[in-house]
């Protein structure tokens, strides 16, 4: 009996300076790399470890990487299809694609245009494939999903929320991405959106898809893209984009761009942009 209460009395003490002992222990600040040491890591570090990744129906592989000094997680894709026509229950396409190489596109595209909520995307070979091997998204509280499930959908700065909501509207007119769902809108723990996973974007389409939701634009987002340019875009992705999806993005840039000069005419400017 008296080993019993003298054991209860040690385990009660332990639970109660646990929370200090855990207090005190050093704690490990986050590897923070330039963009130019990230792409190395993703290029030359080793493959640790791979896994199937939970979403998604791309083949995509969740892999750790390491070069000895850091360690890191990152989402691999081979898949890159091309059909005349594609069905998917009610809907069909032509001249549809789903590539790797759109995911290093909308990474290149994003650096372009001043954005940095698109995770870092290089060509890499991967078992003897070619492949997009992308940072994986840290902290992330939840996707796009999770988000209209809270009580507070805006966050603890809804105008902030708003407005990248309205840049990545934006975007995806511009790449014309006809897969963005729930999935690929990820949301960190600082209410910053990322936006992932475009292996079925850059059609070759010359309409918009949706303008009517383009109400809002960052004004230095709007700027960048008045300054696009073929020699641009080439030199940024000429090595996984064709010549005719690099003008596709360009056309359909002019009409993102007529599109607001119309609004902001329309409406004032103070109604239509604004400064991240």
């Amino acid at each position: 009996m008296h080993r019993t209460r003298r054991a209860f009395a040690v385990a009660l003490v332990l639970l109660c300076i646990a929370p200090v002992l855990q207090a005190q222990q050093p704690s490990v600040a986050p590897v923070t790399l330039s963009p130019e040491e990230m792409d190395v890591f993703l290029r030359t570090a080793a493959i640790k470890r791979k896994a199937r990744a939970g979403k998604g129906v791309t083949d995509t592989i969740r892999a750790t990487l390491s070069d000895g000094r850091i360690t890191h997680d990152a989402q691999i894709q081979t898949i890159d299809i091309a059909k005349t026509l594609f069905s998917s229950g009610k809907a069909s396409e032509t001249n549809f694609k789903d590539s790797w190489r759109f995911n290093i596109g909308g990474y290149q595209l994003g650096r372009l245009l001043g954005m940095n909520n698109i995770p870092m995307s290089v060509k890499r070979t991967v078992d003897a494939m070619d492949a997009a091997v992308t940072w994986w998204i840290d902290d992330v509280q939840f996707d796009e999903q999770g988000r209209m499930k809270q009580e507070n959908r805006q966050g603890p700065n809804p105008e902030r929320t708003s407005k990248q909501i309205a840049n990545r509207l934006v975007f995806d007119e511009l790449i014309q991405n006809r897969d963005r769902n729930t999935g690929n809108l990820l949301w960190t723990k600082d209410w910053t959106l990322w936006l992932i996973d475009h292996t079925r974007a850059f059609r070759l389409g010359r309409e918009l898809m949706k303008p009517d939701l383009m109400t809002r634009c960052d004004r230095a987002l709007l700027q960048a893209l008045r300054g696009l340019t073929f020699e641009g875009l080439n030199k940024a992705m000429g090595d996984v984009m064709s010549k005719d999806e690099m003008n596709a993005v360009l056309l359909r840039r002019d009409l993102i761009v007529k599109h607001f000069d119309d609004r902001v005419a329309r409406l004032g400017e103070a109604v239509v942009l604004f400064t991240m």
